[in-house]
């Protein structure tokens, strides 16, 4: 493990006995410069860890009591700084003990212990500090606090004021109940001294997730954000507990609404506590809930959740060694070491329980561990080894935490719930449906291509209804039928004495990828795109581009912004063979939004009479479909792409999810791919029936247009792996599978269309000229003329 190291041979003092204690000496014993890890009072998880790094020390409890001794132990083993697991010795004021003694605490003082400590507290500071949150009133008289039950209007929640273990916070369905549950807490004393005063607020409603900071007081990190499931019973009903399993990064919690809670949220909630005389160094947890008014905090705590700790340290990096981290953080220099988070990884966490928690349950069974998947882990809480037989028993009411990780959400809770079914004793309990929230989530919208502005479908029912008015303008030498790639003019036919060359003519535009560029900046690809969109459409002719003109309008003219899409555009001719032969730029105040332009380009080439493609009447069954690679996306389909990325939230300058390597969007504008070059060897030597060049429609719409009414393409999408920029916009946007066909070209972006007998020809042609292809399909005879010109099979699961 590489790192940052400012210090080696470290010695740890780590206090507590929980599954999140043992995660993070897990994580903390990874790291290099770690010598001695010390667990007062640990459990049998970390009791039986394979590492002589860590040592055991049941003896001392982080109580009070006991603070004195650990202080004099810490001095005796040379600790260098101490993690407090639980809250209860943070707020009791155990960072001070260390202190005095020149030992730093990965924890807060007990004075900004307090934001966990004391709800009250902690309202009161979000509200000086305009820190979002719910409507709420505090009282220390039951009375004054039932009389306010009976004046507010609203569905209200009660929450102890102290430490009540989780479970002191009570969401009553009506005013008797709400009465009865105040009197549980102010007059009952259920959860003893916590009770003393109560944090009457409103009930919120949204999807709950926790942000864990790690923070030294001035520089902070947000770790991933993770959902916890806090009911004993499935479908979240029942007892409240300690937390029954999460799972991160939680999919509701998108980079914009990530932006929002770090800059509403969390970034005031850490200058407010230094500006208060209380910074928070340690682990500030926030408790947040996704309102329809936006993020709104929920409640504080000032240490590593349970079970989020257990589900979001397997995220971090292999680069990212805790121990500096820490260490940095409590010399207040976080920001001088790396803590990265693994990319496209998810994890999910179930906890299995004793029978009966979080009442009644027993202590003592044997526990048995088998085979554990591979990214699995288990973090162990409520167990120890029998004294006796050295066993691993039951002693808590959680007994382990079983974590894994995967690319996806799901991946990861299918190995997790293996790894738990290898976890057995008597009674064990856990929830089934961990994470259920992520995929109900994830179903509540479909995002098409007609959702997001653009129908193929009606695009096509123009193409009928103005195909008759355009056969009305046809003269000599010019085919009129539109719905084709390109126009040809016969020049003989049209009066002028040649040859039997014909001129083929395209025009085009890149479409609403332009805004992309104009949004990022980055201008010198879509002139390649706009060259590729012209002569793509001539090649599938069967003719040789010969010359390119293009057109850009703007409102006000940007030299740089010009002079890098006219190089774009020169860098497509290149590619393509042609010569860029002129252009004009307009300049039209007014006309286009600041920043704004538009782009047009028209390409001319060149075929013989006999050899225009398709040559339809040549094509019968069994003839073959070749698929040449695509580059992503290229230049159709982005009226989607947008409305899929303003749905996430993600920025186009950040790391993009399928290419690591790239941002967003540099990875959405690599331009379109042109096919001019690897296609004229096969077409001189008449070795191709026809071409599809797979644009707006997809494969489903495009390779028909190429073929004769009585023949129907079979295209096998297994025959080539999906690119990975696909997946994630099918994913990101639950575009149904049909949608998606029609919209994008699914990594081909041409189709030839070859005799069998000179596919073996073809391929060595491509071949020579280092192209990407694939053997995609065939043709078929259509039993009769309403079957789809082309079928996609093997399309379920695509992502």
């Amino acid at each position: 493990m590489t790192s940052n190291i400012f210090k080696t041979d470290l010695n740890i003092l780590v206090l507590g006995n929980g599954g999140r204690e043992h995660a993070l000496v897990w994580k903390l014993a990874e790291s290099d410069s770690v010598s001695k890890i010390y667990v007062c009072p640990g459990n049998g998880g970390t009791a039986s860890m394979k590492n002589d790094k860590i040592i055991n020390v049941p003896q001392l409890n982080p109580s009070p009591n006991n603070f004195s001794k650990l202080a004099d132990f810490a001095l005796e083993k040379k600790i260098d700084f101490v993690v407090p697991g639980p809250e209860q010795p943070l707020v009791d004021g155990i960072s001070k003990i260390f202190y005095k003694i020149g030992i730093p605490v990965f924890g807060p003082s007990a004075e900004a212990a307090r934001f966990e400590g004391s709800k009250t507290f902690s309202k009161d500071f979000m509200s000086k500090h305009n820190i979002p949150t719910a409507r709420y009133a505090n009282f220390t008289s039951y009375e004054k606090a039932a009389k306010y039950l009976d004046s507010v209007d609203y569905n209200i929640v009660l929450k102890a004021d102290g430490i009540a273990g989780g479970k002191g916070v009570l969401i009553p369905e009506t005013k008797q109940q709400a009465h009865k549950d105040l009197k549980t807490i102010m007059v009952e004393k259920q959860f003893g001294d916590a009770g003393d005063a109560v944090v009457i607020e409103e009930f919120l409603e949204g999807d709950e997730i926790s942000i864990l900071t790690i923070s030294d007081g001035y520089s902070y990190f947000n770790l991933p954000a993770a959902q916890d499931h806090k009911r004993i019973g499935e479908n979240d009903t029942g007892l409240n507990t300690g937390g029954m399993g999460a799972y991160a990064p939680a999919p509701v919690a998108t980079p914009k609404i990530l932006r929002e809670i770090n800059s509403t949220i969390i970034k005031p909630s850490i200058d407010g506590m230094r500006k208060d005389g209380v910074p928070f160094v340690g682990v500030l947890f926030t408790g947040i809930i996704l309102t329809e008014n936006g993020p709104k905090v929920l409640e504080y705590n000032v240490r590593f959740g349970d079970p989020e700790t257990e589900t979001v340290l397997p995220l971090l990096s292999d680069s990212t060694d805790l121990a500096q981290v820490f260490l940095a953080a409590v010399e207040h220099r976080l920001d001088s070491v790396e803590i990265n988070i693994k990319p496209n990884t998810f994890a999910t966490t179930v906890i299995i329980a004793a029978g009966g928690y979080p009442e009644s349950y027993k202590k003592g069974d044997k526990i048995t561990i088998g085979k554990i998947p591979d990214n699995t882990f288990v973090f162990q809480a409520g167990t120890k080894l029998d004294s006796k037989s050295n066993e691993l028993v039951t002693n808590g009411g959680r007994v382990i935490a079983v974590t894994s990780t995967g690319s996806t959400i799901r991946e990861a809770l299918d190995t997790v719930y293996a790894g738990v079914d290898q976890i057995n004793f008597a009674n064990k309990y856990f929830r089934r449906d961990i994470a259920h929230k992520a995929f109900k989530n994830a179903v509540k919208e479909s995002i098409t291509y007609a959702a997001a502005g653009v129908s193929v479908d009606n695009g096509n029912l123009l193409v009928q209804k103005i195909k008759d008015k355009v056969k009305s303008t046809r003269r000599p030498g010019a085919d009129s039928d539109i719905g084709g790639f390109g126009g040809v003019f016969d020049l003989k036919a049209a009066g002028y004495q040649t040859d039997d060359t014909l001129l083929v003519a395209a025009t085009d535009g890149v479409g609403t990828k332009l805004r992309i560029a104009q949004e990022t900046g980055i201008h010198n690809t879509v002139g390649i795109d706009l060259v590729a969109m012209n002569v793509n459409d001539l090649v599938v002719q069967g003719a040789e581009p010969l010359l390119f003109l293009d057109y850009f309008a703007t409102g006000s003219l940007d030299i740089k912004v010009a002079s890098e899409f006219v190089s774009g555009v020169a860098d497509g001719c290149i590619q393509a063979g042609c010569a860029l032969v002129g252009g004009e730029t307009s300049e039209m105040p007014g006309m286009y939004a600041p920043g704004h332009y538009d782009t047009n380009g028209t390409a001319v080439g060149a075929v013989h009479k006999d050899k225009v493609l398709p040559q339809i009447d040549a094509m019968s069954a069994g003839d073959i479909l070749l698929g040449l690679s695509s580059d992503g996306v290229h230049s159709n389909g982005f009226s989607l792409v947008r409305k899929i990325i303003e749905h996430t939230g993600v920025a186009w300058n950040e790391t993009c999810p399928w290419d690591s390597s790239k941002t967003v969007g540099e990875a959405i504008l690599i331009p379109t791919r042109i096919y001019v070059k690897q296609l004229l060897p096969s077409i001189r030597e008449d070795l191709l029936l026809g071409l599809a060049h797979i644009t707006g429609g997809g494969l489903v719409e495009n390779i028909p247009r190429a073929l004769p009414k009585h023949l129907q393409a079979r295209v096998d999408i297994s025959a080539w792996k999906i690119p990975e920029v696909f997946k994630w916009f099918g994913r990101a946007g639950n575009v149904p599978v049909d949608d998606i066909l029609k919209t994008f070209n699914m990594g081909v972006g041409m189709v030839l269309i070859v005799k069998k007998e000179n596919v073996e020809r073809v391929e060595q042609l491509l071949k020579e000229e280092n192209e990407i292809f694939y053997n995609i399909g065939y043709l078929v005879e259509k039993k009769n003329a309403n079957e789809p010109g082309c079928v996609v099979e093997n399309a379920t699961n695509l992502y």
